[in-house]
Order: structure tokens, then C-alpha cells, then sequence
């Protein structure tokens, strides 16, 4: 999914809305009954073919297979020191000072360590998760952000491709990427953990394992919001002083088995978007 944080830091916590991942965010360290609603406790009825999930899977899944088809020869993986068997990051923080710029409201200056490129990826995923990839000049400032110049200028055609007005209208956006009054549309990417494959001076590989969560919450609405378990593969470059996405990957799962817990009403979700701000990540 276009999923799916952010991404400033440094006593920002709470801030108004940023443009991706929610209203507000949350500074964070890490490790390295149905009335007539969709939601309520009942199971959810199938869905079609062309179901909103089947369709944003197909333009996270085209994002990822330009991006690999594009990339160079992979330095990381036979030069240099490498990070070994790419053992788990760390839950606790670490202690270190996380970045304080950024580039929009994407964090930036992150540091040429695992740490660095951990906290990048982790960043990276929300941003290209968030509902401002719907919009056209939201997702250009973020591809523009996150990825090497040449990646951005291919993806930004491609893109605009794949996000025609009858695609957006599939998921009840209209033409500028916003849902309809009364409803809420609702695109977030929640990274669980992250995993530094290797790195070995400019180049460095990072998994990130997330939930994600997509689609309208509305009284009629017929694509619930519902989430999603996936790893996110990024081939970062060096550039300019900073980490760059050149190349990625996505996988389904890890999966785990779902709770128990009833589904929250339309109005419930819709709340708790506008009062919940997503994350910006550092280790």
C-alpha cells in the first residue's frame, strides 16, 4: 500500500497536522452491534475483486518492483564490512541524540550508522505510507525527500499513471485525494521493528516489518479501514549528506493471529485518526 511517519524531532511533539501519517506526532525512540456501519463486532462481508486493499496493494507492489527493476549493482553485498547475519536492532533506546532537521515534515540528517540508516528506513516507510501519497504535489515532495533524484523523476511518472481520477475514485477519493464530507480517509503505515541487512560505507540494506492501516471510515463507507502486516526492503544510498531510498522490496507478513478485540465503529476510527498523531522514529 501506498503506506504504507513520518518526522521532525527534538521537542516537536504534538504538532498540527504535517501532511502524512495523521494530525500531529508523537515524538518516540525506538530500537533501533453494526448501525448501519461497516464496523461494529460483526465479521466484515467479502469483497470484491477490485477491493480497495487488492488496489493500493497493486500500486505499493508497482512502486516496489520500478524502484528494484531501476536500481544498480548492490555494493553492500560483496564489498566492505557488513553487519553479518543481520541479527534483530535493539528495543531499547539507545540513548543518542536523534536527528533534529528535516526536510518538509520528513525528518533529515540522519547518521551514516546502523542507527542512521535504521531510523531513515523506519521514517521513510510512514511517509510513503501516508495519505498524502494521494494527493500529487504531497507525493512529490515526499518522493523528492526520500528518494535518489533519479528514482524520484521515474516514480513521479509512473505514479501519476496509477493515480488517475477513476483509481482515486475507487477508493472514494476525488481528484485531489480527499474523501467525501463526513468521511475519513485513513492510510498509515506503524512500523513494529527494523533490521539492518547490511551496510557498508555508502550503502546499506534495512528491513522494516509494520502494520498498516488503510481505508475509508464513513457512515457509507464499503472499504472499512482495515490492517495490513508487511516488510518493507530498502536499498538506502549516501547522498548529499543524508540516507536516500534507491531501490526497495515488500513481502507480505509477518502475520500475527488477529485478537479478539470488536472493530470500532466509523465514528470511533474517525476520532481517533484526527486525535491520534502518527510517529516520528529514532533509535
Amino acid at each position: 500500500m501506498s503506506f504504507g511517519d513520518e518526522h521532525g524531532y527534538g521537542g516537536d511533539s504534538g504538532r498540527a497536522d504535517d501532511g502524512f501519517g495523521g494530525t500531529g506526532q508523537t515524538r518516540t525512540r525506538l530500537p533501533d452491534g453494526r448501525s448501519g456501519e461497516m464496523y461494529g463486532g460483526a465479521r466484515r462481508p467479502a469483497r470484491g475483486s477490485r477491493s480497495l486493499i487488492t488496489v493500493v496493494g497493486v500500486v505499493v507492489l508497482l512502486i516496489a518492483a520500478i524502484a528494484f527493476a531501476n536500481r544498480g549493482g548492490d555494493k553492500s553485498a560483496d564489498t566492505g564490512k557488513g553487519t553479518g547475519a543481520a541479527a534483530p536492532d535493539p528495543t531499547a533506546a539507545s540513548g543518542v541524540k536523534p536527528v533534529t532537521g528535516k526536510n518538509g515534515t520528513i525528518p533529515s540528517g540522519f547518521a551514516q550508522n546502523e542507527q542512521g540508516a535504521a531510523s531513515a528506513a523506519a521514517n521513510y516507510a510512514v511517509a510513503l505510507g501516508s495519505d498524502g501519497m494521494f494527493s500529487q504535489d504531497s507525493r512529490y515532495s515526499i518522493l523528492d525527500t526520500v528518494y535518489t533524484p533519479d528514482t524520484a523523476d521515474r516514480l513521479k511518472d509512473t505514479l501519476d499513471a496509477a493515480y488517475t481520477t477513476e483509481f482515486l475514485e475507487k477508493l472514494g477519493l476525488d481528484a485531489n485525494g480527499s474523501p467525501p464530507q463526513g468521511s475519513t480517509f485513513v492510510s498509515r503505515t506503524i512500523p513494529v521493528g527494523t533490521r539492518v541487512e547490511n551496510l557498508s560505507g555508502d550503502s546499506a540494506k534495512v528491513s522494516v516489518w509494520y502494520t498498516g492501516l488503510i481505508g475509508m471510515s464513513g457512515p457509507d463507507s464499503t472499504d472499512p479501514v482495515s490492517t495490513t502486516w508487511k516488510t518493507w526492503t530498502f536499498d538506502l544510498r549516501w547522498l548529499e549528506n543524508d540516507w536516500k531510498i534507491a531501490a526497495e522490496s515488500q513481502k507480505d507478513g509477518p502475520a500475527p493471529v488477529p485478537g479478539d478485540v470488536a472493530a470500532s465503529t466509523a465514528d470511533e476510527i474517525s476520532k481517533a485518526v484526527e486525535q491520534y498523531g502518527g510517529f516520528t522514529y529514532a533509535r
